[in-house]
């Protein structure tokens, strides 16, 4: 679930600027002393979102077949739709997922689905760690020209219900291997950083037990900056980056799907209020997008994380 849950209550101007400034805090104070994190390179906003439903922007990933598009979805409460744009936040048309619900939609990730290429998005928030299972749904990626400029409807969509072998977790971060596999991270609210892996093979059953690989070294949250909202992978496939509130903490994918620490990455203190999603817009470049908070919009920056 995200933060800006917390502006629908009214809370005051000053204690929504606290909450971003948690994420700076956090930024320096939440990271394990052994990782060194540095200030984000060649840093560049390029624009913010005007579409309304993109205030809960919760998720982005670049087309790779589609260069400049941008895809992204809305979390809870949101239409079931994913939604296009530039890198300038410029509104390209939507695809509403025919079937699907949005019970909690946190990651949108690309990747193989056998001969073609697919949208995935996670339907995996639980930010009270009582969803029995959660589902993941792919579709193959439209073309923005067949959309329109309008809001369309998906004539196929697939659909996969998953568990976690030890119990549920809120997990907002998610992306697709090169083999088709999705991998989910959790949230780190209560018992760790979490990585789960669901096959490739999973998608001919309508249910699956999501793998468990192990707990990242990632400090277990002592607040909100440090609670991991999006994670993605490089379009080489080698480097994965895990993005909190405050940080980006970078790992090598190893050949048997593990997270390898590369003990480097980036502080983003300052760079967004509300900043949740994290992609590779090519093998140096990410690029992040942050939620709408207190009438001011989402936005998108792009920067570089140095991995050495």
């Amino acid at each position: 679930m995200s933060r800006s849950r917390l502006s629908r209550r009214w809370l005051p101007a000053a204690a929504g600027l606290g909450l971003g400034l948690a994420a700076l805090l956090e930024s320096s104070a939440g990271a394990q002393s052994s990782w060194s994190l540095v200030p984000l390179e060649g840093v560049r906003r390029t624009g913010t979102f005007g579409e309304p439903p993109l205030v809960e922007n919760s998720g982005v990933i670049p087309s790779r077949t589609q260069p400049g598009i941008l895809w992204s979805v809305a979390d809870s409460d949101g239409p079931p739709r994913i939604y296009a744009t530039d890198t300038l936040g410029e509104d390209r048309g939507s695809l509403r997922l025919r079937g699907a619900r949005n019970v909690d939609w946190e990651a949108i990730s690309a990747g193989s689905c056998g001969a073609g290429h697919c949208l995935y998005v996670a339907d995996t928030g639980d930010n009270r760690e009582q969803r029995q299972s959660v589902q993941l749904y792919r579709i193959r990626e439209p073309r923005v020209e067949s959309l329109g400029g309008e809001h369309g409807t998906s004539s196929r969509v697939e659909r996969l219900e998953v568990r976690y072998p030890d119990g549920p977790h809120d997990v907002e971060a998610a992306f697709v291997d090169g083999r088709g596999d999705v991998h989910l991270i959790s949230k780190g609210r209560t018992s760790g950083v979490r990585h789960y892996r669901v096959p490739a093979a999973a998608w001919r059953s309508p249910a699956v037990v999501a793998q468990p690989l192990g707990v990242l070294p990632i400090e277990e949250s002592r607040g909100l900056g440090s609670l991991v909202t999006d994670a993605a992978v490089s379009p080489s496939g080698g480097l994965v980056a895990v993005r909190t509130y405050g940080e980006i903490f970078l790992f090598h994918l190893t050949g048997r799907g593990t997270l390898r620490p590369a003990w480097v990455g980036c502080g983003l203190g300052g760079l967004e209020l509300q900043g949740e999603g994290v992609a590779w817009l090519d093998d140096s470049t990410l690029v992040l997008t942050s939620e709408g908070f207190l009438g001011f919009p989402g936005t998108i920056t792009l920067g570089r994380c140095p991995s050495s």
